[in-house]
């Protein structure tokens, strides 16, 4: 985290939130998991740098948009974790001295972070914010980050023959094939930045290439490619 200039928050400050950040996420593990905002910390101030956004803003909402993941889980989806990361992070930011303008520029960037929030994106920080979070849940990564979310709720490897409109989420149908088809596919759609949007749109195309290919081979189609 303190390498290569990636500290507009300074060394010691950023080693707290680095900290705390940590220590609720690996309560929750699996796809979002510590390593998950640490991706989207980096991913965030590099677009920040790009597009001439407060990093001092990025740096500590890419750091603690996600602390309040584990009570979305535990209530199955019930209670919004963007919500209460926000609330979290206030209480945070407020006992490290941060200004109260400055809390609140940041909660507002956590708030609307999430895919389906209500309240939407409206500042450059918030929309970067947004774009590096679903970045990091498409491509190669986010392929690997929805094996690594069926497991951990104990879905099965592959249910591409079912109608996934009328699947569960949290259930043995929420399976990386179904975050595809309901979720992931949808992602660069709902892009905010043209930096956000170029990286999506090819993430996305790998992303079919893959989901193909574990069709076919689930289904042993690729027999046929053989030379006999």
């Amino acid at each position: 985290m303190t390498a290569n200039g990636n500290c507009p928050l300074g060394q010691e400050r950023t080693r707290i939130l680095s900290q705390i950040s940590s220590r609720h996420c690996e309560q929750e593990g699996g796809s979002h998991g510590p390593d998950h905002s640490e991706r989207v910390y980096f991913m965030a101030l590099a677009m920040g740098r790009i597009m001439n956004a407060r990093l001092d803003i990025l740096a500590a909402a890419a750091l603690l948009h996600d602390i309040g993941r584990r009570y979305e889980t535990k209530s199955k989806g019930r209670l919004c974790h963007a919500q209460k990361s926000a609330e979290m992070a206030v209480d945070i930011l407020a006992e490290l001295d941060f200004t109260t303008e400055y809390i609140e520029k940041v909660a507002h960037c956590i708030r609307s972070h999430r895919f389906r929030s209500n309240e939407r994106p409206l500042s450059i920080e918030a929309e970067i914010l947004f774009d590096a979070d679903k970045l990091d849940s498409i491509g190669a990564i986010g392929i690997g980050r929805a094996f690594l979310f069926a497991g951990q709720i104990g879905a099965k490897l592959h249910d591409a023959e079912i109608d996934h409109t009328n699947t569960q989420s949290y259930s043995i149908e929420d399976t990386a094939y179904r975050e595809f088809r309901v979720k992931m596919s949808r992602v660069r759609d709902q892009m905010l930045t043209p930096t956000g949007r170029e990286l999506a749109e090819k993430r996305h195309a790998f992303m079919e290439v893959f989901f193909d290919e574990l069709n076919r081979e689930i289904y042993g189609s690729d027999i046929s490619e053989l030379n006999r």
